[in-house]
């Protein structure tokens, strides 16, 4: 890895109170855990974060989004530079912000890491890949219409599937539920380690860790 490289990091979401605790919100949860982690002063790693309860250091950016930088490392070192995105737009209007970001900042797709709730893995499990298809989910493909794309690094944060007949879409514009929610921050937690992985390792080693969880 580069020693100066810069790294976009965004988690999708929905905009709002509304839909802050839903299982569509958890890249949003994982990136403000992230910026929790790295920034002086910030709440301590492992709480429920969202627009509407988390206080913090991301503020508005010119491209839809809300953005928050960080460097991973100790003080003095060389260290890669993280600028932490959650868009501002509803989750299937995400890949203009994301383009904006990466023009803004000069990002090039190896180095776009894009955080979001994953359907067909089991509640709790983390993963890693690059490029794919986005399995119905709106906000990859907002992004890979935008970006023009799919070769994009992604951590994939396992929701499991809806109970009985319960339709997809209605599933993961709920609330956690309770048991969820009290294994949630070790999700987040997990998930947040996965994206530095990402930028000190590379995808092969980081899967190699995740996946044999």
């Amino acid at each position: 890895m580069s020693d100066h490289a810069v790294w976009l990091v965004v988690g999708l979401g929905n905009p709002g109170a509304r839909y802050a605790g839903n299982r569509h919100n958890v890249g949003e949860m994982v990136v403000r855990d992230l910026g929790a982690r790295h920034d002086l002063g910030a709440l301590a790693v492992g709480t429920l974060r969202s627009r509407a309860g988390r206080a913090g250091p991301f503020t508005a950016h010119r491209t839809r989004a809300l953005v928050d930088e960080v460097r991973l490392g100790a003080p003095g070192s060389d260290r890669p530079r993280l600028v932490l995105a959650i868009p501002t737009t509803y989750m299937n209007e995400s890949g203009g912000p994301v383009k904006a970001l990466m023009s803004f900042y000069s990002i090039e797709i190896g180095q776009l890491v894009v955080v979001h709730d994953e359907l067909d893995i089991p509640a709790g499990n983390v993963r890693v890949k690059k490029g794919g298809g986005e399995g119905g989910h709106n906000g990859l493909r907002s992004l890979s219409a935008s970006l023009g794309t799919k070769d994009y690094l992604r951590v994939r944060v396992g929701i499991g599937r809806p109970p009985g007949r319960m339709d997809p879409a209605d599933f993961v514009l709920r609330d956690f539920s309770a048991t969820e929610r009290r294994d949630l921050p070790l999700t987040l937690d997990t998930a947040a380690d996965a994206v530095e992985s990402l930028v000190e390792v590379g995808l092969l080693a980081t899967q190699q860790r995740f996946h044999s969880l």
